[in-house]
């Protein structure tokens, strides 16, 4: 692979501390830095999808023995920890590339780049997976107009988006949001209205306890399909070089986004769980159709609410969410191409709008193939949900290893608690979670790193060891870390 060519320069702002963080590591600050504290927690609240639940919740209904809830709390629990660990590297290696960047530096390149592979199933496949499930949703709504013209249309639209920079996204974010709020706050308060009048099955803790069905092989079973509701928080992190803010404005972005997305999802799913019409009938059978929330929903107001409900969950997944998601994903192949981990031309940056315009191209162009594909297989949104959930838990586990290497051995740091408690209640979490996952999650996800190593494997015997960059000063890199650890204790 040929060298990344150097960009044509454009005027930039003074530079900020964070910037020169980026330089100290050998790299030039090419994104544009215009995103505040305020744009990043919206763009992980967005990510997330504050109603994310809608589209999941009969899945991890049957996967909790009806304790929604619970596994909804334990799953933010969960991240919680993980995005403690992503504010404490994202501080110490502030640029894009999220889990590759952190892994890579944090113990070492050959690392860093299989967890960049791994993290590939999550943040490559995730739009495809987002398409196809408002394919889906809006072809139940207006079933004359296929599966396949709703993914297309939803595909260029956001690739438009993107195109035109982050600023853009970044308005179109906080317009995104605003609406699924609405609508959301409408669901609950009308669901409360409808068990305070006798609907449902009145109020009560069975979907955060139910003794008769608790185990906690089950509820951990039902997390590891909960979580794809809280997967996009890291995406945060890929941002990193188009935060204008401090370094901790990455963290603490990331932490504001599960405590509030989290909130949202145990409200909304324990209102849900009380409206379901055979909690027993919806826990043996399933929810093959995806409509149980919607039925809840009809419960609670009739049919305008389930048509509500379901429009709202296509527009959120596949405009909102797959938008934040592929800039998300454009980042990290732009981070991994910089450092000749793939192929050059991802590293190109528009010379006006500054964003990573071949990457971008790249993610629309395989969300596009992988949705059309996916959409002929009756399994087709199981498939990718398990194999992205797999892939984003496995690199957290990663994290979580890089923290304490970084900080506690390479760094001798005294802050126990955020270095190595922290970490290793996050990894104790996470891997009971990944042990109690799909079996076919397993066996996919361990067949993608397998061919992952074979791929580094060519990479050294080819001369293109997994390297990254250094800058010539390496005084000014460990006066940083000396900061950090200095502000951090």
């Amino acid at each position: 692979m040929a060298d990344t060519p150097a960009p044509t320069p454009t005027p930039t702002p003074a530079p900020t501390s964070t910037s020169r963080s980026i330089e100290s590591y050998g790299y030039r600050q090419e994104l544009r830095r215009t995103l505040t504290f305020t744009d990043l927690l919206v763009y992980g609240l967005v990510f997330m999808v504050p109603i994310a639940p809608f589209g999941i919740f009969g899945s991890v209904f049957q996967g909790s023995g009806g304790m929604v809830a619970l596994a909804y709390i334990l799953g933010m629990v969960a991240m919680m920890f993980t995005a403690l660990s992503y504010a404490q590297m994202s501080r110490a290696f502030p640029m894009a590339g999220s889990v590759y960047t952190y892994a890579g530096r944090g113990i070492g390149a050959p690392v860093g780049f299989l967890s960049g592979w791994m993290i590939l199933l999550d943040y490559v496949l995730v739009p495809g997976l987002l398409y196809l499930i408002a394919g889906v949703a809006m072809n139940s709504l207006v079933p004359s107009v296929p599966v396949w013209v709703w993914l297309i249309g939803f595909v260029l639209l956001n690739t438009a988006v993107n195109y035109l920079g982050i600023e853009t996204t970044s308005k179109v974010n906080k317009a995104m949001l605003i609406g699924e709020l609405v609508v959301l706050a409408v669901f609950v308060v009308i669901g409360v209205i409808a068990l305070a009048s006798g609907k449902g099955r009145g109020f009560d803790l069975t979907p955060i306890y139910d003794a008769h069905t608790f185990s906690w092989s089950l509820v951990f079973g039902a997390v590891s399909i909960a979580v794809l509701s809280f997967l996009g928080f890291d995406g945060i992190s890929t941002l990193s070089e188009e935060n204008r803010d401090s370094t901790k404005a990455i963290g603490r972005s990331m932490i504001a986004a599960l405590l509030l997305a989290g909130t949202l999802f145990i409200v909304q799913t324990w209102v849900a769980s009380l409206l379901v019409a055979d909690p027993a009938g919806l826990v043996r059978d399933g929810d093959p159709d995806g409509t149980a929330f919607y039925d809840a929903a009809r419960t609670a107001a009739g049919g305008w609410l389930a048509t509500l409900t379901a429009a709202s969950t296509a527009v959120a997944w596949g405009f909102a969410n797959s938008l934040v998601a592929q800039a998300a994903t454009s980042r990290l192949l732009y981070a991994m191409a910089r450092d000749r981990q793939l192929p050059a031309f991802l590293a190109k940056v528009h010379p006006t709008r500054r964003v990573p315009v071949n990457a971008t191209l790249l993610v629309a162009g395989v969300s596009l193939v992988l949705g059309l594909y996916m959409a002929s297989r009756e399994d087709g949104i199981t498939f990718l949900s398990t194999l992205v959930n797999f892939g984003a838990l496995t690199t957290f586990l990663v994290l979580h290893v890089a923290v304490v290497v970084h900080y506690l051995i390479r760094n001798r740091s005294k802050d126990y608690w955020r270095h190595l408690i922290a970490p290793a209640l996050g990894f104790a979490i996470l891997a009971y979670v990944v042990v109690n996952a799909n079996i076919a999650a397993q066996r996919l996800g361990f067949v993608w790193l397998l061919v992952g190593g074979i791929v580094l494997t060519g990479l050294m015997v080819t001369g293109r060891k997994p390297r990254l960059a250094v800058a010539d000063a390496t005084s000014d890199e460990k006066q940083l870390d000396e900061k950090q650890l200095e502000e951090q204790q």
